[in-house]
């Protein structure tokens, strides 16, 4: 006769329990939608801005170039430069290239905050999160861009200061022309920010490329009878496109200004014998910008 067995059943481990006793979480990671992706953006976007506010030392620190330029150099240099502008005041002349230095240098600088945020931690924070990296760099684009357009605006409101009447399509064509150049140098400096981890080298390497493009844009001088080297240069400098026709805007809105100094003044930007409509130029600008922010976005994608 065989003796009884008895067949113990396995302990029950309950639900979400593993054998050992620790409990399981369920983490579910939402998909990536249209709508999650345009919140990201804004809220890179809005953050960028909180901090553009909450700091106002560099408001005013941002401005000081700009402000010298115009009153300083536009002044100290007035009664030299008197010939050479044909009766028009230097200020006046500079004015469109010192609208676009207001965004330039913020804008560039607004991109650093890529490279603080990697240094400290942040960025990771962000790249954690169910989103695309595209999300996070157009963010970082259109943060930087409004910043410096917000402090272009303050220039802009001293155009009277420089002999330029406070005409309305000049005021919305000068503060457009801001917001796409402050776009497209943010997202330069973004294609930069992308491969740099450190602050010093970041810092160092945009003033090497921001004041080249500051003084071959011909934001200083008219872009005619230059030597031809120099007028290469002007053709290749992205700024060239910006300064060009918001020289076009302010002096189509000067008055007492003859058709002689106007052409000698403003004689715009040529390729070869084809002379570039201000369109054009606002076009390139923006091309500049979206080739620049997706470098940047190849970029984020390869380094992280």
């Amino acid at each position: 006769m065989k003796a009884a067995t008895t067949t113990v059943p396995p302990a029950q481990t309950p639900a979400g329990v593993r054998p050992d006793g620790i409990e399981l979480v369920r983490v579910s990671v939402p998909q990536r939608t249209a709508g999650s992706e345009l919140r990201a953006i804004r809220i890179v976007w809005r953050r960028e801005l909180i901090r553009f506010r909450s700091d106002p030392i560099r408001i005013v620190t941002w401005l000081v170039q700009p402000f010298l330029f115009l009153f300083v150099l536009g002044e100290g240099l007035s009664h030299i430069a008197s010939a050479g502008t044909h009766g028009v005041p230097l200020k006046s002349f500079i004015y469109p290239g010192v609208l676009c230095m207001a965004v330039m240098f913020t804008a560039m600088f607004s991109a650093a905050s890529f490279v603080w945020d990697r240094e400290f931690g942040f960025l990771r924070e962000m790249m954690v999160a169910p989103v695309s990296r595209s999300s996070i760099i157009l963010g970082k684009c259109l943060g930087g861009a409004t910043v410096a357009a917000l402090q272009g605006l303050i220039v802009l409101a001293i155009a009277g200061a420089a002999h330029v009447p406070y005409h309305p399509l000049m005021l919305l064509g000068a503060f457009g022309i801001q917001l796409l150049l402050a776009f497209t140098i943010t997202a330069m400096g973004m294609a930069i920010a992308v491969r740099i981890k450190q602050m010093q080298s970041f810092m160092g390497l945009t003033q090497l490329i921001m004041l080249p493009m500051f003084f071959l844009s011909g934001a200083l001088f008219p872009a005619s009878g230059l030597p031809a080297w120099l007028n290469v240069l002007t053709r290749l400098d992205p700024m060239s496109y910006a300064v060009d026709p918001m020289r076009k805007l302010v002096f189509a809105n000067l008055k007492h200004v003859n058709p002689i100094a106007k052409s000698i003044l403003v004689p715009g930007l040529n390729w070869w014998s084809y002379h570039i409509p201000s369109g054009i130029e606002v076009g390139v600008v923006a091309a500049i910008g979206v080739v620049m922010m997706s470098i940047a976005v190849i970029g984020f994608n390869r380094a992280e």
